[in-house]
């Protein structure tokens, strides 16, 4: 029998394995059941964890580290990318507001801030780029880019003229002002939003109220950050001339993709095609004979327009099989393989997922065959 080619393209399994490194606990466990068959390692993102990992991997390109804070204004170090090639500077938000920077109990929707993705975004500008693009998504922050945009240089003041202390949402229920000038560089430089979050800023399907309660917020908490960000977008309109309250897309983050656009003029579009397209991924998965993919949780969610579901749609579209591999599955209404047949206590799962994702793979990949020879 001739060998399968395997593109093995999951995202991220969120709070316990990168998209690297599910990429290589998936290869190696088809590579137990079939030591011979060809592998392409593809870790994909939509913009959020894993997105500089994922273009990393598709780019010549330098990686430049740096001290800056974290959700909760700590010092940490964060990563981003310069392109060899174009110049284009590759940022990933979740290095600095990521919700996998803070312990469980640590997390506070209220308090959470985005000034690290500004302190990211003021170092790469030395660089020169004509674009930056900047992946969002995995944040721990509501505070609808105010942090960023403070670090930039923004002044947000209340009623009274007072400074508004760097932090979370919270505060953006006393904003009154917004005094903004846009930086010189972004007559040169392009910002591009890599997301595919579509929720608004605000309202039942915005920010806080759909992605708060993760982030530690309690239903009294979501109503105090909803109300705070419609105050923004109101003193947004007001000072910057900019209606962000229904952009799509905008509620990504947090609302930072809406900070993003208001202070940066910033483009929302696709994280996954920005990925499928740096990494040559249609031309990859042509050449393949079985593509797997997959994520912490499948659900009927995953296949609307999520990484996902959309690598799916494209093996669908070229006639390829393909493999699904998670750590457990909702309702999805496909054929899924999960770590939670193998071990159903959530935390051992998590704790142990590179080896039973390892176990999972090479079961569902023992009993397949290669090609059969071509006739002699």
């Amino acid at each position: 029998m001739t060998p399968l080619r395997v593109l093995v393209a999951p995202q991220e399994f969120k709070g316990s394995l990168s998209a690297e490194e599910a990429a290589g606990a998936i290869a190696a466990g088809i590579a137990d059941a079939h030591p011979d068959w060809p592998l392409d390692l593809l870790p994909m993102s939509d913009g959020g964890p894993g997105f500089i990992d994922a273009m990393r991997s598709a780019i010549s390109c330098d990686v430049v580290t740096l001290a800056v804070a974290d959700p909760l204004g700590r010092p940490v170090t964060a990563r981003y990318l310069v392109s060899r090639e174009t110049g284009d500077v590759l940022i990933e938000a979740a290095q600095a507001n990521g919700l996998v920077l803070l312990a469980p109990d640590e997390r506070d929707a209220l308090r959470a801030g985005t000034h690290g993705v500004g302190q990211l975004i003021a170092d790469a500008i030395r660089h020169g780029p004509s674009r930056i693009i900047i992946g969002v998504g995995g944040s721990a922050t509501t505070d609808g880019g105010a942090g960023m945009a403070l670090a930039l240089g923004a002044k947000l003041t209340s009623e009274t003229g007072e400074p508004l202390p760097l932090g979370g949402g919270a505060v953006l229920a006393d904003l009154a002002r917004i005094d903004w000038s846009p930086p010189g560089w972004l007559a040169r430089t392009q910002v591009i939003v890599a997301t595919d979050v579509t929720n608004p800023l605000t309202g039942p399907t915005g920010a806080a109220a759909v992605y708060g309660p993760q982030k530690g917020a309690s239903p009294e908490d979501v109503d105090l950050l909803d109300a705070a960000l419609v105050r923004y977008a109101q003193v947004v309109r007001r000072s910057l001339g900019v209606d962000i309250a229904r952009i799509a897309g905008g509620g990504a983050a947090g609302g930072l993709a809406a900070g993003l656009a208001a202070f940066l003029g910033a483009e929302i579009v696709s994280g996954f095609d920005v990925v499928a397209g740096a990494t040559n991924l249609a031309a990859r998965m042509d050449a393949c004979d079985i593509v797997v993919t997959g994520e912490g949780r499948f659900d009927s969610q995953s296949n609307q327009g999520k990484t996902t579901g959309r690598i799916i749609e494209m093996a669908r579209v070229r006639a390829k099989p393909v493999v699904i591999l998670a750590g457990a599955a909702l309702d999805s209404g496909r054929d899924v393989a999960t770590l939670a047949s193998l071990e159903p206590d959530l935390a051992r799962a998590m704790a142990d997922a590179p080896a039973l994702l390892r176990r999972l793979a090479a079961a569902r990949f023992a009993g397949m065959q290669g090609h059969s020879p071509p006739p002699s």
